[in-house]
């Protein structure tokens, strides 16, 4: 079952799912490969403003994750959506239309000219809510509407207990579990309207330890199309103090990933880094998501490819992305 590229638990559901697509749509089932996702891919204040420019330098397909926040301006009262890690906010943070989708219509536009399928969607957008408000949910899907024509999307049908299928396009944007996002994004929208965010299933709350049926226990629905994970689901001690890699662990990891696609959901793991201090000072990481050396996120990197992961988190995009096309 573990050299399968889809796990004989899911191929019912996935059957489903691949008969529903467009032919050029397989390589958006779970499960079918691995993407480098390009965490926190944006600066921070004046800092790293070259993240997404490293990103898309390892190559597509990838993701690229944006978090967003709503500044107001304090004089004039206006608010907009800005790229940035949280409060506080000044009202010179780049936008996503700026940073993100200027950024990629190049490699957007020349996909859609040449035609060429088989490897769309080429970026996944991944959105990082630092505040549910409605307006800035309203605000964000209007500029995806700018965009739609890039856009992978289905067609709303009721409630969304039916997956609908995919019209797969260059860029698939997805975003968390937050039940106020599903309202803007799905439960708003007339049916027959076009579904151009999808979301995370439900995980806050529960026991980064539990059994995989348990913390996967919802399936994909029209809406919720993936599953997001921290790295403790796998190694409950997290990076800094994970050990050894084991084939307890690897076995642990490979349920996780079969019981995603068994449920027709993508999986997703963060944040997977090995580098020094002087390179997580550098470059503005997390000590939290570093696993202390090369070799270690390494080990991880390759388990992660081997078990189908859909999407791999990390700072070192290149490394990682480097990784994905060896395995190939």
């Amino acid at each position: 079952m573990h050299d399968s590229r889809i796990s004989r638990m899911g191929r019912m559901v996935l059957a489903i799912l691949f008969l529903s697509l467009s032919a050029h749509g397989q390589q958006s089932l779970p499960g079918s490969r691995t993407v480098m996702d390009a965490h926190n891919c944006y600066p921070y204040f004046e800092w790293w403003y070259d993240r997404i420019d490293r990103a898309l330098s390892a190559g597509t397909p990838l993701a690229i994750e944006q978090d967003l926040a709503w500044h107001t301006d304090s004089k004039t009262g206006r608010s907009w959506s800005v790229v940035a890690h949280g409060e506080p906010t000044y009202g010179n943070e780049p936008t996503m239309d700026q940073y993100f989708f200027e950024k990629v219509r190049p490699t957007v536009e020349k996909a859609l000219r040449d035609g060429n399928h088989g490897d769309w969607p080429l970026i996944t957008l991944n959105l990082d809510f630092k505040d549910n408000k409605p307006e800035h949910l309203a605000a964000v899907l209007a500029l995806l509407r700018k965009y739609q024509p890039w856009l992978s999307s289905a067609v709303k049908r009721g409630p969304g207990t039916e997956v609908q299928p995919l019209d797969v396009k260059p860029v698939l944007v997805l975003t968390g579990e937050a039940d106020e996002q599903q309202s803007v994004f799905y439960d708003q929208l007339q049916d027959g309207d076009r579904v151009l965010v999808f979301g995370a299933i439900h995980t806050e709350g529960k026991e980064p330890t539990a059994v995989p049926e348990i913390l996967g226990a919802e399936k994909a629905s029209n809406y919720r199309r993936w599953w997001n994970n921290p790295w403790d689901v796998v190694e409950a001690a997290g990076q800094p103090h994970a050990g050894e890699w084991t084939p307890e662990k690897m076995n642990r990891l490979r349920a996780l990933v079969e019981r995603a696609h068994a449920n027709g959901l993508w999986i997703r793991f963060y944040t997977l880094d090995g580098a020094t201090e002087a390179e997580l000072s550098c470059h503005g990481w997390d000590h939290g998501y570093n696993f202390g050396s090369l070799d270690a996120a390494r080990t991880r990197w390759r388990a992660a490819i081997a078990a189908h992961v859909d999407y791999l988190a990390s700072d070192q995009y290149e490394l990682v992305g480097s990784e994905v096309r060896s395995a190939k």
